[in-house]
C-alpha cells in the first residue's frame, strides 16, 4: 500500500485541536462560485486561527454548472440541495464579490512580480530515502494526531513507525523503479503552468514546495524572499480539500508567514479547492472516454472511482469537507459524460487505508471482490484524487488492485492515467491562478500572541508520569512492538 501519502493516518484519538474547526471547514468547503475574496473566522485556538482577516482564500469555481440543479448517484438530488443553499445561507456573512475597488493586476504588471506556489506532498527518490521520508510524514501533528497530554511523543513515535514501516514501503518503491516520480513530474507541471501563463500574457515564476521531501515548502518560500515575489497564488495539487493535505500545507504556511516581516506583508491569494472548475471535470471525462474507447464492449465496463481515503474521524468530528467535496466531484463528472452519450454505470471506493481505525467506505479491495462476485467483467479504474503517478497509482492500482480484481473474476481492466500535463487542465490550472491575482491580500504584520496557560506543577508532574509510561510501552516493549508490528502495518 501507499506510504507517501498525507491521508494515511494513524488516529489515536478524535482530532482535539483540530487546525480548523466544523464552521471553518464547513466555509472553506461552501463558498458559492465565481470569484470570491474570503476571510477565514477565528474559531479555533490554534492552527488556521492566525489567518483570519489576512489570509484571502479562493474556493476556484468558475465555469462551473449550478449548485441547485445538482443530484447523483451517492446523494439524493434534494440532500444535495439542502445542503449547498443552507452552506451557502450561513456563510452568506463575510463573503464578498469582488467589485469596482478591486484593481486588476494588468493594470501594474509591469511594477509586479508575480509568484505561484504549486504545493504537493513530495516522495523518497531513492529508496535510502523511504525511512527519513515516512520521519516527516508521520511527524506531522496533522496525520498523527495525539491528546495535548501526550505531544510530546510525537516525534519518538514518528521514528518507531518509520522504522518499522520503511522494509514494506521500500518493496513499493523498488517495484515502480526506486523511488517516486513526483517530484519530476510536479516540476515537469509547474513549468508547462508557466508557459500556459505566459500565453496569457501573465509572467510569473513557478516555484514547487514539497510537504514531506525535497524541495520542501520551506525551501521554496526562501526561494520567493529571495526573488522578492510581489505577489503570490499558492495552488495546492489536491482537487479536493482535506484538512490533512491542503490543511496542513497551509498550515505550514502560516507558521512561517507570521513569523517574517516580508512574508506577512506579501499579498497571497490561496485557491483551497479546485474540483468543481469545469476545466478539471471536462479534462477528466475526456481521459475517461479515451480509456473507455479501447475496450471491446465500452458501454459495458464499470467505471470505478478509487479516492484516497481519510478516516472517518477526519469527517464525523474536525468537519473535513473531503467526503462531500469527493461526492459532487464524481456526480459533475458523470453528467459531464452523460452529455456525451455516456450513461456507464459507476461506483466510489476509497483505498489506501492503514491502522485500527475506521477509514471511509466502501473499501476499494473490498468493492473489487464484491464487483466480481456480481459479475461484473470489464471495469475501468479512475484513480481521482491524484493529478501526478506515484506509488499509489503505479503500485497499489496497477500491481495490488489489478491482481485483485483478475483473482476475482473481472476479466478486462483498464485504467486512467494521472492528469500530468494535459492541456486542458494545464490551461485550466492557469485560469485559476490569474483569477485568484486580483484577490490576494497581505498578511499582517502584527503578531496575536496567545496567552500561555499557568503553569501547574501537579499537572506537568501527572503528564510526564503517564508519558513516561506510555514511551516505554510503544518504544521498549518487545511485546507490544511485535503487535504494532502485526495490527497496524
Amino acid at each position: 500500500m501507499e506510504t507517501t501519502s498525507l491521508c494515511r493516518v494513524l488516529s489515536y484519538t478524535k482530532l482535539p485541536g483540530s487546525g480548523l474547526c466544523n464552521s471553518d471547514v464547513r466555509f472553506l468547503s461552501s463558498v458559492p462560485r465565481g470569484r470570491h475574496l474570503a476571510c477565514f473566522s477565528r474559531h479555533s485556538s490554534n492552527g488556521f486561527s492566525g489567518l483570519s482577516k489576512t489570509l484571502v482564500i479562493s474556493n476556484s469555481c468558475s465555469k462551473t454548472q449550478n449548485h441547485a440543479v445538482l443530484k447523483g448517484p451517492f446523494l439524493s438530488g434534494d440532500i444535495i440541495q439542502k445542503r449547498i443553499l443552507n452552506s451557502q445561507a450561513n456563510w452568506s456573512v463575510g463573503v464578498c464579490t469582488l467589485g469596482e475597488n478591486v484593481e486588476s493586476h494588468h493594470a501594474h504588471a509591469t511594477e509586479e512580480k508575480i509568484g505561484v506556489l504549486l504545493l504537493n506532498l513530495g516522495g523518497p527518490e531513492t529508496l535510502q530515502d523511504v525511512q527519513p521520508f515516512l520521519y516527516n510524514l508521520f511527524a506531522d501533528p496533522d496525520i498523527i494526531r495525539l491528546p495535548r497530554l501526550f505531544k510530546f511523543l510525537q516525534r519518538p513515535l514518528a521514528k518507531l513507525i518509520s522504522v518499522l514501516r520503511a522494509p514494506k514501503s521500500k518493496e513499493g518503491y523498488a517495484a515502480i523503479g526506486g523511488g517516486s516520480p513526483l517530484r519530476r513530474l510536479t516540476d515537469e507541471q509547474a513549468n508547462a503552468i508557466r508557459m500556459a501563463l505566459e500565453a496569457k500574457n501573465v509572467k510569473a515564476n513557478v516555484y514547487v514546495g514539497m510537504r514531506y521531501w525535497y524541495p520542501f515548502t520551506e525551501e521554496a518560500i526562501e526561494q520567493i524572499k529571495r526573488d522578492r515575489i510581489t505577489k503570490l497564488v499558492v495552488l495546492p495539487l489536491y482537487p479536493q480539500f482535506s484538512i490533512s493535505t491542503t490543511g496542513s500545507s497551509v498550515r505550514v504556511l502560516h507558521d512561517i508567514f507570521r513569523e517574517d516581516a516580508y512574508l506577512s506583508r506579501l499579498p497571497v491569494s490561496v485557491i483551497l479547492s479546485w474540483y468543481q472548475r469545469q476545466g478539471y471535470i471536462s479534462s477528466m471525462a475526456d481521459l475517461i472516454k479515451e480509456e473507455l474507447e479501447k475496450f471491446a464492449k465500452p458501454e459495458e465496463v464499470m467505471i470505478f472511482f478509487s479516492a484516497h481515503g481519510v478516516p472517518v474521524s477526519y469527517v464525523e468530528d474536525a468537519g473535513d469537507p473531503y467526503k462531500d467535496q469527493m461526492e459532487e466531484c464524481i456526480y459533475l463528472i458523470m453528467q459531464e459524460l452523460k452529455a456525451r452519450g455516456i450513461a456507464n454505470d459507476h461506483t466510489l471506493a476509497y483505498q489506501s487505508r492503514v491502522g485500527p481505525v475506521q477509514w471511509l467506505k466502501p473499501y476499494t479491495d473490498e468493492v473489487l471482490v464484491e464487483l466480481g462476485q456480481k459479475g461484473v467483467k470489464s471495469l475501468l479504474a479512475v484513480p481521482i484524487s491524484f493529478v501526478s503517478e506515484h506509488i499509489e497509482t503505479l503500485e497499489e492500482i496497477d500491481m495490488e488492485y489489478k491482481h485483485l480484481a483478475l483473482e476475482s473474476g473481472i476479466e478486462n481492466w483498464g485504467r486512467v492515467p494521472a492528469l500530468g500535463c494535459t492541456s486542458s487542465f494545464i490551461t485550466d490550472l492557469a485560469d485559476a491562478i490569474v483569477e485568484a491575482l486580483p484577490s490576494a491580500k497581505a498578511l499582517s504584520a502584527s503578531r496575536e500572541v496567545t496567552e500561555e496557560p499557568e503553569y501547574d506543577p501537579v499537572r506537568y508532574l501527572v503528564k510526564l508520569f503517564f508519558g513516561s509510561i506510555l514511551a516505554f510501552f510503544l518504544l521498549l516493549t518487545p511485546r507490544v512492538v511485535h503487535a504494532f508490528r502485526n495490527h497496524v502495518f
